[in-house]
């Protein structure tokens, strides 16, 4: 484990858990939230912050610590909930949801930059944590993988959208509202099942 845990299993923590997201950024498709509990004495070589990562190498490394983990869970929190209540909100309740329905409770969490959960645990902010702590990186890796699983089967449903965003070299869904190069993707169909925001898709139709 990275320097930041080993401090806390120092202090008498067992239960160790990271949390991160993916989809936060994204114009199409769910905020995912993960939350992982990694044996005190792993070893996953290459584990780090899952954007720094090829998707080949992320789905590797995905696979080995749904193996190793003591625990994990993964939370989608879809479009709706996200314009109900803002992106940063969503994010913070699908970590909240991923955390609860872990089948071990933390006794500490960690999460990268200066997220705050509202959870009954004992929580940690770890400045690039993704990179510098293992089960931030962990949580990271599966939550983009598990996201990118669903991105791609809205890609076979709408081509045009990913060929355009391959075009550009963009990822699947991780372009924002204002990029000069949005898909001319049918609004309506658009706002029903991939947008993050119908609000975003109002305040640009113009451009479709």
């Amino acid at each position: 484990m990275a320097a930041n845990e080993k401090e806390i299993i120092a202090n008498g923590i067992t239960y160790v858990c990271g949390v991160d997201e993916a989809g936060r950024g994204p114009l199409a498709g769910p905020v995912c939230a993960a939350a992982v509990i990694l044996p005190e004495d792993i070893e996953i070589p290459g584990l780090n912050d899952s954007k720094k990562l090829s998707a080949k190498k992320r789905e590797e490394l995905s696979e080995k610590i749904k193996q190793t983990a003591l625990c994990y869970s993964i939370v989608e929190i879809d479009e709706k909930t996200i314009d109900e209540m803002n992106i940063l909100q969503a994010t913070r309740l699908g970590m909240k949801r991923a955390i609860e329905t872990l089948s071990i409770p933390p006794e500490t969490v960690i999460t990268d930059g200066n997220m705050t959960i509202d959870i009954p645990f004992l929580q940690r902010s770890v400045i690039h944590g993704d990179a510098l702590c293992y089960s931030i990186g962990a949580a990271s890796i599966i939550a983009k993988v598990h996201r990118d699983a669903l991105m791609d089967e809205y890609a076979k449903k709408y081509p045009e959208y990913v060929k355009k965003i391959s075009e550009h070299g963009h990822e699947i869904g991780t372009h924002s509202a204002t990029h000069p190069h949005m898909s001319k993707l049918d609004k309506n169909a658009m706002v029903k099942e991939l947008t993050t925001s119908k609000k975003v898709i109002e305040e640009i139709k113009d451009d479709f």
